[in-house]
């Protein structure tokens, strides 16, 4: 899996949620919202490691996190995010409501209002949290 490929599956991540969203299926849409978003994170990661290089073996390990916060952390992105947060209070809250995603959130049954809240704050055409990470990749 490379860059290119993570970047392909974040955004068809973000289509295949709506998908469901339009459908009414709110868990499924909850799942893959937040999934899009770890996937364009470690596109993110994928970017940090040149052509040829060996990779860093600690940087390479903790990529394999499924946690939002630490993903944004090991893509170098954290400055960024904070500095761009502390000027977009729009995009502020959506970090807020982005980063209590995890992988668990498959197990769990989710109402339409957070599915709609998580996709929104990822999806945001002009503020979500997928477009600035989008602009990082």
């Amino acid at each position: 899996m490379n860059r290119a490929d993570l970047q392909h599956l974040a955004e068809e991540r973000a289509r295949e949620a709506e998908t469901l969203l339009n459908a009414g299926h709110w868990s499924g849409t909850y799942y893959l919202s937040g999934y899009a978003v770890e996937c364009a994170l470690k596109a993110c990661v994928a970017k940090l490691t040149n052509q040829y290089d060996f990779p860093e073996k600690d940087r390479t390990l903790k990529s394999y996190s499924h946690d939002i916060e630490a993903l944004v952390h090991i893509a170098g992105l954290k400055d960024l995010r904070n500095t761009d947060v502390n000027s977009n209070p729009v995009r502020r809250a959506y970090w807020v409501i982005v980063k209590d995603w995890n992988e668990q959130a498959r197990y769990q049954r989710w109402t339409e209002s957070k599915a709609r809240e998580l996709f929104i704050s990822v999806t945001d055409p002009t503020n979500g949290v997928l477009q600035w990470i989008m602009v990082h990749w």
